[in-house]
């Protein structure tokens, strides 16, 4: 099992949750929008990775490919708030996971 992998999906789970709900406190949550439904998508993507990969699963290397591509863009929209910490954060840990699951 890649002990780095099941890291970093299960990091990025939860700097997404936590960049969502950190968004929602923010005075325009309307402009925040789309990086919240991309933190909570890429959230439920990691999780689900996460048990595919540890389990070994036939398709673990389809979910891992689409893994990336979320994470791909839910780093990009969290780059453009990257004054917010918890979206500097996120897109961190999304951009981590995004290779770790390219790597995998």
């Amino acid at each position: 099992m890649n002990k780095d992998l099941i890291t970093a999906l299960a990091e990025c789970a939860a700097a997404c949750n936590y960049c969502a709900v950190s968004c929602l406190q923010e005075d325009d949550v309307k402009m925040m929008e789309r990086c919240i439904r991309l933190d909570l998508d890429c959230a439920a993507i990691c999780k689900m990775a996460l048990d595919y990969v540890s389990r070994d699963s036939t398709f673990s290397r389809e979910v891992l490919d689409l893994c990336a591509r979320v994470c791909r863009e839910c780093g990009a929209e969290c780059e453009k708030h990257s004054h917010m910490e918890h979206c500097r954060m996120c897109a961190e840990a999304c951009r981590r996971c995004e290779q770790a699951c390219q790597q995998a």
